[in-house]
C-alpha cells in the first residue's frame, strides 16, 4: 500500500470516527434528556404511592431497579468485550514492533558505513511513525465503538422508559 493510499484510508477512518463521535454525543444527550424525564415521572409515581399505598404502581416501582441492573450489565459486558479485543490488538502490535526493531537494529549494526547506518535508522524511524499513527487511529476507532456499544443498552432503556412514562 502506498503512502497516498494509507493517507486516503486514514482520512476515511478519521471522517468515520468524527461521525461516530457525533452520534455518540447525540445519543448521550438524548439519553440524559430521557433519564431526566423518567426520573421526574417516577418521582411523581413514588410520591403518589406514598400518599396512597393501595394505588401505588408496584410494577413500575419494581422496574426501577431491574431495568438499571440489566442495562448496566449489558453495558459492562460490551465494555469488557471491547477492551479485551483492544488489549489483544495492542499486544499484537507491540510484538510486531519488537520484530521491526530487531530488523532495524540488525540493519544498523551490519551497515558498512556511518551513512548506511543512519539511513537504516532513518528508514526505521519513518516507518515507525507511520505504524504508530495508524495504530493510534485504529485504537481511536475501537474505543469509539466501545463507547457506542456501552451506551447502547442504557440509551435504549432510558428512551423506551421516557416514551412509556409519557402516557
Amino acid at each position: 500500500m502506498t503512502t497516498l493510499d494509507k493517507t486516503i484510508r486514514n482520512a476515511r477512518r478519521t471522517t468515520a470516527n468524527a461521525g461516530t463521535a457525533a452520534t455518540n454525543a447525540a445519543n448521550s444527550g438524548e439519553m440524559l434528556r430521557a433519564a431526566s424525564d423518567v426520573i421526574a415521572a417516577r418521582m411523581t409515581l413514588m410520591a403518589e404511592g406514598l400518599a396512597n399505598p393501595m394505588k401505588a404502581d408496584m410494577r413500575e416501582m419494581s422496574l426501577m431497579g431491574t431495568e438499571k441492573m440489566e442495562a448496566m450489565s449489558a453495558s459492562a459486558t460490551a465494555v469488557a468485550a471491547s477492551l479485551g479485543d483492544v488489549a489483544a490488538r495492542v499486544s499484537q502490535s507491540a510484538m510486531d514492533e519488537v520484530g521491526y526493531a530487531q530488523k532495524a537494529a540488525s540493519a544498523i549494526a551490519s551497515a558498512g558505513t556511518p551513512q548506511a547506518a543512519a539511513a537504516a535508522h532513518y528508514s526505521y524511524a519513518v516507518a515507525w511513525w507511520g505504524r504508530a499513527a495508524g495504530q493510534m487511529l485504529t485504537l481511536n476507532t475501537e474505543l469509539m465503538k466501545a463507547q457506542a456499544d456501552a451506551l447502547k443498552p442504557i440509551h435504549s432503556v432510558a428512551v423506551a422508559n421516557a416514551k412509556r412514562l409519557k402516557k
